[in-house]
């Protein structure tokens, strides 16, 4: 910080988020001094073109392509990270840091995989790791799970934490519409990128949910060892059935920590699938590109947090309240006011040994005997049935649909159910499956 009482702030990256934040610092000078007593002063950006026409009116003199006017100029304190993907803003994270300058970032990508080792390194440059937008963009998730919900054991956690997805599952279960005739729609509007795969294969989702379960159960959580399941598979005739069973079909990021014998550390679970849920539960409400946080914890109970997580203002702002907290510590000279606390001893329970109840459809000879043999598996594999509904026949092909519900099984009895069903002769293919995932209840233990 200078002798003139502006702090210099370093800005990597000037794409929607970023010209957003340039924008607001500009714009809301006098309100942003008035609530730091400090000039919030953007010195130098980080670009990858600087004569590329930009949205935003900006200082030539400002822009750079060498990351060293930022990272290695002494009067910048405050990094603001907004390049996305793992490298290289990881390694410009990093040196920040061992620089002793503050980082703001909004890069869940960087926070899932390093968060762990960026915080432990902050607290030993003494300096802070701010990174409330990796998540939920505008919601205010991680503040809320580092201070406010600090007190609670957090049970568990049922989110919808990618916008694209949410579109997506939203329009089809609305206009009975396929997954390949609604993308090109989100793709226009810019809810999905060029290339969807981490959204609709649910990598995106996995990234922010490693980040808030290494919050919430204080571990250490690599978001490719978090079980995924996107949305490709889906058909409309799903979302109709969902509907007629009191459902509502929603890409969830779920994590669920077990109650832990005393001396002992507990384990948890944590996967992304698109899973049917109660039309009554909070979160099937939550439509188009809004995102939403059910949380259950052992004092405050169930809350929700929700709200728009992406787009420019959301998020922008969210990096920018980051940078005034951070401005707040610079000024009373403390750093780490939340520390950053792991049990090493957690682990992840295996998909396998996960308990929950199971939708799939069928598509089997319209004869007898038919349901007797799928009943016969399913009891083999200790599996209880909850509801047989036929749907549809097909008389040409002398086939029947059929949906069955089950009650609680575990994950690698049902897998290996539904190979022994989809081996019998009479059943021409296995046409859908999901999780059935009744918020609210209490976690099995």
């Amino acid at each position: 910080m200078n002798n003139d009482k502006t702090i210099n702030i370093g800005l990597m990256g000037l794409g929607v988020v970023g010209s957003g934040v340039l924008r607001i610092i500009h714009e809301k000078a006098r309100v942003l001094a008035l609530e730091t007593d400090r000039n919030l002063r953007v010195k130098k950006i980080l670009v990858r073109e600087k004569a590329k026409v930009r949205d935003i009116s900006v200082d030539a003199a400002l822009l750079t392509n060498d990351p060293d006017e930022i990272l290695d100029d002494p009067t910048i304190s405050i990094v603001i990270e907004l390049i996305g993907g793992v490298e290289p803003a990881y390694a410009y994270a990093k040196r920040a840091i061992l620089a002793g300058k503050h980082l703001v970032t909004g890069n869940k990508d960087v926070m899932a995989v390093h968060g762990p080792e960026l915080l432990r390194l902050a607290n030993e440059k003494s300096v802070d790791v701010y990174f409330e937008a990796s998540v939920g963009g505008g919601i205010p998730l991680i503040g809320s799970f580092r201070s406010d919900l600090v007190a609670n054991e957090i049970r568990e956690i049922y989110a919808i934490i990618n916008g694209t997805t949410n579109y997506i599952l939203t329009r089809m279960s609305r206009e009975g519409a396929a997954l390949t005739e609604v993308l090109p729609d989100a793709q226009r509007l810019g809810f999905a990128e060029a290339d969807p795969t981490k959204d609709v294969e649910g990598i995106d989702a996995a990234y922010k949910l490693a980040i808030l379960t290494s919050l919430a159960f204080r571990t250490e959580v690599d978001p490719a060892d978090i079980p995924r399941t996107g949305i490709m598979q889906l058909e409309p005739a799903d979302f109709r059935y969902a509907q007629d069973l009191g459902y509502v079909i929603k890409l969830l990021a779920l994590a669920r920590q077990e109650n832990a014998a005393p001396q002992q550390s507990a384990r948890y679970e944590a996967s992304v699938y698109p899973a049917l849920v109660p039309q009554t539960a909070p979160l099937a409400s939550v439509d188009g590109v809004y995102n939403a946080v059910y949380v259950v914890g052992d004092l405050v109970g169930n809350v929700m947090f929700y709200g728009r997580g992406a787009g420019s203002e959301p998020t922008a702002s969210a990096i920018v309240a980051d940078v005034i907290d951070v401005a707040h510590n610079i000024i009373s000279q403390v750093t780490n006011r939340i520390p950053y606390t792991i049990d090493s001893a957690k682990t992840m329970k295996p998909m396998d040994e996960v308990e929950t109840r199971f939708y799939f459809r069928l598509w089997v000879a319209d004869r007898p005997g038919v349901l007797a043999k799928i009943a016969s598996i399913c009891g083999t594999h200790r599996i209880s049935i909850a509801s047989v509904i036929q749907k549809e026949a097909d008389p040409e092909e002398q086939t029947a649909e059929i949906v069955i519900t089950t009650h609680d099984a575990y994950e690698r009895a049902m897998q290996a159910a539904l190979q022994d069903i989809a081996a019998l002769d009479v059943v021409a293919r296995v046409a859908g499956f999901l999780r059935i995932v009744d918020l609210g209840e209490p976690v099995r233990v």
